[in-house]
C-alpha cells in the first residue's frame, strides 16, 4: 500500500541507524509508521510504502519499506521543511527570512540560483552556495540511504559512504561491497560481508576471500604486529571465512600478485605474510638505520670532554659517567639511542647535545611523536619542538586517510641533527618517512623509555632497534633527580625493577587506597576527585589537572563506566549547556574529550600572540575540551591542549570519546600532574610491569593508586612483554652481516 501525508509527530527516533516511530497525519485521518527513515523531520511530506501490522502493545501501525520525501510547495509548508534542522546553515529565523523574500519559489531559489540568497539577512555568498550543496547533497544522499539502509547500514556510515563515493554509491557498493572495509574508516569486513551476501555475492567468492585476508591483516596490525605467520593467517581466515583452504590458498595468490601483499620465506607453511606497506617500511627503515649508523662526525671530537666540563660549570651541575657517555655517542655517532626512566637526566644531557652541536655550526630540531610530547619537550628545554608529522611538513594529495610528506629523499629535512624525544612511541610508518627525510650526513638522536608500553601503531622499533645490538645505544640507569623531592620517580623505578613502590608517607606524592571491591574503587575516586584533591596541598582543577588512567576500556573500572560516572560529577546537565546524544553517551559544552584515531584531513585554527596558524592533523591521543556544540549546523567545536580549535561534523563524532578517563594505552607520550589509576584483577594481558610502569610514570605532582594491593603486587610481578610478530630486529642484523 502507498500512503501520502505530513509527519505530524516524532514519537521516538534513533540518530545512529535511523529507526524511527512516527505519527503522519494524512487527508483522512492520523496514522502510526515505524521503519527505518533517516533525516526524517516534523513537517515533511512524504509518500510511504509499506504493510500493515498489529503491534501487541501499540496496536495497528504501517511498517515503512520505502519512503519517499515529497517537497512541500505551500508556503507555511517550505518555512516549516527548512525550520526543521534538515539543512545545516538554516534555523528557524532564517528560514522564515528565506520564505519571507521569495515566497512559494524559495526552494527553486536554493537549488537552482543561490546567489540570490545573499538578498536575504544575515547570508552571505558562502553561506549561500553552502546550503545549496547541503540542499542538493540531502536529496541524493536520502536515495542512497534508503538502499544501504535495507543492508543494515546505520545512517552515520551512511554518510560516510555517500561523501566518498557520491553519486556512484549504490554503483560502487553494488559492485563490490567489501570496498567498504577499504575505504570507509570504521565498516569492517563483518558489515561489507553482510552486505555482500544480501546482494547475492556467493560465499566462495575470490573477492570475499581476498578481503578477508586483508582484513586479518589489518586487524593484526592494529594489535602491534607487522606480519602474520602463514599458518596464522590460514587458520585465522578458516575461522572467518568458513570456506575451504584451497580457495583461501588461491586468494593469497592472487593477492600477491597484485602486490596488495607480500609472502616472504622459502617454504610456503614458513612464510610470513605482510601488506605491502607495512613490508617496505620494515625493509626501508632496517636499511637506513645501517647507512645513518655509518655516518658519525669526523671533527672536533677532541673538544667533547671540554665542551662537557663547560656545561657542568655554567649549570652548576655534574655528569656522571653514564650520562658522559650518552652525550659523547650522541655527538659522535651518526645514530645513537639514549634510553632510561624518569629521572636519569635525559631532558639534561638533550641540552647540553644541542649545546655542543650548535658550537660546532650544526643545526638541530628537536621533535617528538604527538604533540603533547613534543609540547613538554618544549617547555623543558626552552627550544622549540614540533611533532614528526610537523617535521616532515604533512599534507593531502587525496580523500583517503593516508598523509603523505613535503618532506622526504628528495627534499629532506634542513637540519645537520635531529634529536626525538619519547622515540618508543614511533611506529614503523612513521619510522620510514622519518628516515627517509634525513638529509645526507644527518645524525639521528633517539631518546625514550623502552621499558615503557611499544608504540600503539604496528611494530616493536625502539626495543628491535637496541635488542639488534647493532645500534649504539646507552641505557641511563640510575636517578639523578633528588630521591627526597619525588617518590614518583623512586617508585616508578622500583616498579621497573620488580619491586613494590613505597606507599603513603604523608609528606610526598604516591598514595594507595585499599578498596576491595570495583564499585568501592570507583566511589573512592569520584570522591577524590569531587571532594578532596581539589583541596590537597595547593589544589588541582579536576577537569584540567587530573587523569584518570584504567588498565581497561570495559567493567566497572574500565574508562567507559568511569567517564559516564564522572562526567555525571563534574559536567553534569545543565540548561546553559548544548549537548549531543549519541548511543553510548552524551557529549555536552565542557566535557573533555579525545581523538582516537589519527585524521590527517581534519582542518585546525590557533590563535597566538602572532596571529591567526591553520593546518590540518589531529591525531590519536589529542586531548581537548568542547567549547561549544552547533546543533544547527550540525558541528562541535575542540579545543585542544596546543589551543588548536577544530570544527568536528556530527557524522564525525565517532573519531571522539570522553577522556576524564582513558586506557594506560591511550596515555603514552603525555604528562599529567595528577594521576588515578584503579588496580583490580583482569585479564594476564593487562596485568603487566611495563603497563603500571607507564602509567605511573605519567604522573608528574601525584600518583594515587586505588584498589587492591594484591592485584597491584600480581601486576610488578608479571613482567612478561607481550611479543609482536615484527622482524626488524633481523632485517638489521642481516643488513650488517651483508656488509661484513
Amino acid at each position: 500500500m502507498e500512503i501520502q501525508g505530513v509527519v505530524d509527530q516524532i514519537v521516538y527516533k534513533n540518530d545512529d541507524n535511523g529507526y524511527v516511530v512516527l505519527k503522519l497525519k494524512t487527508k483522512d485521518d492520523l496514522i502510526a509508521a515505524v521503519g527505518y527513515v533517516p533525516f526524517i523531520t516534523e513537517g515533511q511530506r512524504i509518500k510511504i510504502e509499506g504493510e500493515w501490522v498489529i503491534h501487541p502493545t501499540f496496536g495497528q501501525q504501517v511498517k515503512i519499506k520505502s519512503c519517499e520525501e515529497i517537497l512541500p510547495s505551500n508556503i507555511e509548508g517550505i518555512e516549516r521543511y527548512l525550520s526543521s534542522g534538515l539543512i545545516p546553515g538554516i534555523g528557524p529565523v532564517t528560514a522564515k527570512n528565506i520564505v519571507k523574500k521569495f515566497g512559494e519559489d524559495s526552494l527553486d531559489i536554493i537549488e537552482m540560483n543561490p546567489g540570490k540568497l545573499k538578498e536575504v539577512d544575515g547570508i552571505g555568498e558562502k553561506k549561500a552556495f553552502a546550503i545549496s550543496e547541503a540542499f542538493k547533497e540531502q536529496r541524493e544522499l536520502k536515495n542512497v540511504m534508503v538502499f544501504l539502509q535495507t543492508y543494515g547500514v546505520s545512517t552515520a556510515y551512511g554518510i560516510k559512504i555517500f561523501k566518498k563515493y557520491g553519486q556512484n554509491t549504490i554503483n560502487t557498493v553494488r559492485e563490490n561491497p567489501y570496498k567498504l572495509c577499504e575505504d570507509i574508516s570504521g565498516i569492517g569486513f563483518k558489515t561489507a560481508d553482510r552486505i555482500a551476501r544480501n546482494l547475492g555475492m556467493p560465499l566462495n567468492s575470490i573477492e570475499r576471500a581476498k578481503a578477508g585476508i586483508k582484513y586479518i591483516l589489518y586487524s593484526f596490525t592494529a594489535n602491534g604486529h607487522t606480519y602474520l605467520p602463514m599458518k596464522n593467517l590460514l587458520l585465522e581466515s578458516k575461522r572467518l571465512l568458513n570456506i575451504p583452504e584451497e580457495i583461501i590458498k588461491e586468494a593469497v595468490s592472487i593477492s600477491a600478485a597484485s602486490k596488495d601483499i607480500v609472502i616472504e620465506g622459502e617454504e610456503y607453511s614458513s612464510t610470513n605474510v605482510y601488506l605491502s606497506s607495512f613490508y617496505y617500511a620494515e625493509l626501508g627503515v632496517a636499511r637506513r638505520l645501517i647507512e645513518i649508523s655509518l655516518s658519525g662526525t669526523e671533527k672536533n671530537l677532541y673538544g667533547i670532554d671540554e665542551e662537557i666540563n663547560s656545561y657542568e660549570k655554567e649549570n652548576n651541575i655534574e655528569f656522571a659517567d653514564e650520562q658522559r657517555q650518552a652525550i659523547t655517542a650522541g655527538v659522535k655517532e651518526g645514530l645513537c639511542i639514549i634510553t632510561g626512566g624518569p629521572g636519569t637526566g635525559k631532558t639534561t644531557i638533550i641540552k647540553c647535545m644541542i649545546r655542543i652541536f650548535e658550537k660546532m655550526g650544526l643545526t638541530v630540531v628537536l621533535g617528538a611523536p604527538t604533540g603533547r610530547a613534543a609540547k613538554r619537550i618544549t617547555e623543558t628545554t626552552g627550544r622549540e619542538a614540533k611533532t614528526i608529522h610537523r617535521l616532515l611538513e604533512m599534507e593531502f594529495i587525496s580523500s583517503d586517510d593516508s598523509p603523505s610528506f613535503v618532506r622526504d629523499e628528495g627534499n629532506p629535512i634542513e637540519a645537520d641533527v635531529i634529536i626525538i624525544d619519547e622515540a618508543s612511541m614511533i611506529d614503523i610508518l612513521l619510522m620510514n618517512s622519518l628516515l627517509k627525510a634525513l638529509a645526507p650526513g644527518a645524525k639521528l638522536i633517539l631518546v625514550g623509555d623502552v621499558d615503557q608500553l611499544p608504540s600503539v601503531g604496528p611494530g616493536n622499533v625502539l626495543r628491535d632497534m637496541i635488542e639488534s645490538k647493532v645500534i649504539t645505544t646507552v641505557r641511563l640507569r640510575h636517578i639523578y633527580r633528588q630521591a627526597d623531592e619525588s617518590l614518583i620517580t623512586v617508585n616508578a623505578h622500583r616498579i621497573n625493577d620488580g619491586e613494590m613502590p613505597f606507599l603513603n608517607d604523608r609528606d610526598k606524592d604516591f598514595f594507595f587506597i585499599q578498596k576491595n571491591a570495583n564499585h568501592e574503587i570507583v566511589d573512592e575516586i569520584l570522591d577524590l576527585i569531587k571532594n578532596r584533591l581539589p583541596f590537597f596541598k595547593d589544589g588541582f582543577d579536576p577537569i584540567k589537572d587530573m587523569q584518570i588512567l584504567s588498565p581497561t576500556r570495559k567493567g566497572e573500572i574500565g574508562i567507559y563506566n568511569l567517564n559516564k560516572r564522572i562526567q555525571e560529577i563534574l559536567n553534569p546537565p545543565s540548561k546553559d549547556k548544548a549537548e549531543r546524544d549519541l548511543k553510548d553517551f552524551i557529549f555536552r559544552e565542557g566535557d573533555k574529550v579525545m581523538q582516537i584515531k589519527n585524521n590527517y584531513n581534519l582542518e585546525w585554527t590557533k590563535i597566538n600572540g602572532s596571529g591567526e596558524a591553520s593546518g590540518t592533523g589531529v591525531f590519536n591521543g589529542d586531548i581537548g575540551y568542547i567549547k561549544e556544540i552547533d546543533n544547527e549546523n550540525k558541528r562541535l567545536l575542540v579545543v585542544f591542549d596546543d589551543d588548536r580549535q577544530v570544527y568536528y561534523d556530527f557524522i564525525n563524532l565517532d573519531e571522539l570519546e570522553l577522556a576524564y578517563a582513558i586506557t594506560i594505552h591511550k596515555s603514552q607520550g603525555s604528562e599529567f600532574k595528577v594521576v588515578l589509576i584503579p588496580i583490580s584483577y583482569g585479564p594476564p594481558m593487562l596485568m603487566t610491569r611495563n603497563l603500571i610502569y607507564t602509567a605511573v610514570t605519567r604522573a608528574k605532582d601525584l600518583v594515587v593508586l586505588v584498589g587492591l594491593k594484591q592485584a597491584l603486587y600480581v601486576m610488578i610481578n608479571n613482567n612478561t612483554i607481550t611479543e609482536r610478530f615484527s622482524n626488524l630486529k633481523q632485517r638489521i642484523i642481516n643488513f650488517v652481516s651483508l656488509i661484513k
